[in-house]
């Protein structure tokens, strides 16, 4: 049987977030502290080569993940708090919000799915009322991060593997997941996406990048444009 309700998928950094979650988490904090200087450069770096699409999906996870390394998850906490309330929620677009909203009165199945790690993302997913996430997993041994990422990195490719992953642990066969995708609505900024975009039925380009927008326009996928402001 397909799955019911339908998905409503949501990809997080540039599409219902203003910014880039691993991008800011890195700037927090170096700039309190927890790690140094030279990892800004490394940053920024890592940020365009992002969006250009050159970065290997290992290179990309293991820098960002490889920020939590030799912490708990109770040293972590506090700092988890703050950069919600400080940095993320406040660059969430209203039409972000409203388009979530949208989906829930329909009663559909809501998942962020994200290429950035659980420990970043894990509490906005939760002030977003988003009751799934799919993120990047990170390893943890005898209570510490080690900075490695663990099982399949939920990026390109990777997207598209672990939604199966999940939908398979929600007990559907073959058949059944292939019917959830063909209903499911995927929304994004990035061409990075563009594999799960093109598994889904109904995919929607959000504020995207010019290899997407070709893509979209190419396609006739509809193309949403939203107000967005920087709080920095």
């Amino acid at each position: 049987m397909p799955m019911h309700p339908p998905l409503a998928l949501f990809d997080l950094d540039h599409t219902l977030l203003s910014g880039d979650s691993d991008v800011l988490w890195c700037q927090f904090v170096v700039q309190h502290g927890l790690l140094p200087e030279t990892h800004l450069a490394r940053n920024a770096q890592m940020e365009a080569d992002y969006r250009a699409g050159t970065v290997s999906v290992a290179e990309f996870s293991h820098f960002y993940v490889g920020q939590l390394a030799g912490r708990s998850p109770a040293f972590w906490a506090p700092w988890r708090e703050r950069f919600l309330h400080e940095v993320i929620w406040p660059r969430v677009p209203a039409e972000a919000l409203a388009l979530v909203d949208h989906h829930r009165a329909q009663g559909h199945t809501l998942v962020l799915t994200t290429a950035t790690n659980r420990v970043i993302t894990e509490l906005t997913a939760q002030a977003l009322r988003l009751p799934h996430l799919i993120a990047t997993e990170v390893q943890l041994v005898d209570g510490v991060y080690t900075g490695r990422p663990e099982g399949v990195l939920n990026m390109r490719e990777g997207k598209v593997v672990r939604l199966h992953l999940w939908l398979a642990d929600l007990g559907l066969d073959d058949a059944a997941r292939a019917a959830a995708l063909r209903g499911a609505h995927f929304y994004s900024d990035s061409a990075n996406d563009l594999p799960l975009l093109g598994a889904v039925g109904h995919p929607v380009a959000v504020d995207p990048d010019q290899r997407l927008l070709a893509h979209a326009t190419a396609a006739g996928w509809p193309v949403r444009r939203w107000r967005r402001s920087d709080p920095a």
